[in-house]
């Protein structure tokens, strides 16, 4: 039971890391802190924060807009991810990239791109030269259900098929591509099922509970750097905020399922089932939620101490500088 307390906690304090730098971030965001847009994770951290419970450095992680939870559950610290998206120099990316384009290879953040579909591409690339390498290491893509009906998808997917390649791409299906709804854009809304085309294994979860993430992605992870092969996890979930800070809803989803999304929060849905297995209770949750709320605002300090880049560094880290 301790370890399964251990667990708990865990991917606990992930999440509420998530959820708590998000919130900071859409504050600072309506404060003029945040440069450009800004699309928060908020709703959606049970995703992350299962999947990346399993992996270690040298796995590869490539992801989308949506990817400051990616970046933080992945190992940025969260002084760099709100420093980046304030454009100063303690960002991971040196405040170059702004919101969508968080990198720090250090960790096996690869990189969050704003245009849909090619980190698929990418995680497929990472898992082929492991494979080449024999390193052992395993790519993951997370990408939206807008980009399951990208080309990049279906190349991605058959070409980690044909060769067996230790990839795991992580579907996060929050019905909407900004405001199409999935239901419009597909015939079948079961991404999941998509899979059987390629001959691997699809596994469709409640994207909302932690402990369900955690046990699909280890198994396909697992099964990934045993040389099986790749696998498609799509996690049905939803993001509680608009699509990007600064807009509103216009309609497009009912106010009424707004709400009952909400009322299964990932971080509430795992506390309830923590409490009623009789792992722990609130006293645990609420210390670790405090902790956690210190350090966001630590590291927002630091974040907004950080100087902006200077003028004369502006061609820096654009190429490779070739040492003599």
């Amino acid at each position: 039971m301790e370890a399964e307390l251990d667990l708990v906690l865990r991917l606990y304090r992930t999440m509420a890391a998530i959820r708590l730098t998000e919130e900071r971030l859409a504050q600072s965001h309506q404060a003029g802190l945040v440069h450009g847009a800004c699309h928060t994770y908020v709703g959606e951290e049970a995703v992350a924060t299962g999947v990346c419970a399993h992996l270690t450095m040298r796995d590869s992680v490539f992801s989308t807009h949506r990817g400051h939870g990616h970046a933080l559950a992945k190992g940025v610290p969260m002084a760099e991810v709100m420093a980046e998206l304030y454009g100063r120099e303690l960002g991971c990316s040196q405040g170059r990239g702004g919101s969508m384009h968080l990198f720090k290879p250090e960790v096996g953040l690869m990189g969050t791109s704003g245009i849909v579909g090619p980190c698929i591409l990418q995680a497929t690339g990472a898992g082929y030269s492991s494979k080449l390498m024999k390193t052992g290491a395993v790519g993951v893509a997370f990408f939206g259900d807008g980009a399951s009906n990208n080309g990049a998808f279906h190349e991605g997917l058959n070409l980690a098929a044909i060769y067996k390649l230790p990839v795991l791409f992580v579907c996060e299906n929050n019905m909407y591509a900004t405001e199409v709804p999935m239901s419009y854009a597909a015939g079948n809304t079961d991404v999941y099922m998509r899979a059987a085309g390629y001959n691997i294994p699809g596994i469709k979860v409640d994207g909302n509970n932690v402990l369900a993430v955690y046990e699909a992605a280890g198994t396909a992870i697992k099964r990934a750097r045993a040389g099986e092969g790749p696998t498609l996890l799509e996690c049905k979930t939803y993001r509680t905020r608009v699509h990007a800070e600064g807009m509103k809803e216009s309609g497009y989803r009912p106010m009424e399922e707004i709400a009952a999304w909400k009322a299964r929060d990932p971080l509430k849905l795992l506390r309830e089932q923590a409490m009623r297995d009789e792992i722990c209770g609130d006293p645990e949750f609420d210390e670790v939620h405090s902790s956690v709320a210190g350090q966001v605002a630590a590291a927002h300090k630091q974040a907004v101490e950080s100087p902006y880049p200077e003028g004369r560094d502006a061609l820096s880290h654009v190429y490779y500088e070739v040492q003599a």
